[in-house]
């Protein structure tokens, strides 16, 4: 399965716990670009379009206003 299909079978609690963990990964890896210790410079890509993925799919499953 690929990211995406994983985050759609989630409910709206498990989608915003894994935005928080998602945020709290792209700041770790900020501070490590910061100071020269980032290893995986790709890996700050990948967060970012996670976020990206589980914001808008929070958005799809919020009723319509």
């Amino acid at each position: 399965m690929t990211k995406i299909a994983d985050f759609r079978v989630m409910t709206p609690d498990q989608l915003s716990d894994e935005l928080l963990k998602l945020k709290k990964e792209q700041f770790n890896l900020r501070f490590q670009a910061a100071t020269g210790q980032l290893e995986k410079t790709h890996r700050v890509g990948e967060v970012r379009k996670d976020i990206a993925r589980l914001q808008t799919l929070l958005r799809q499953k919020q009723p319509a206003a």
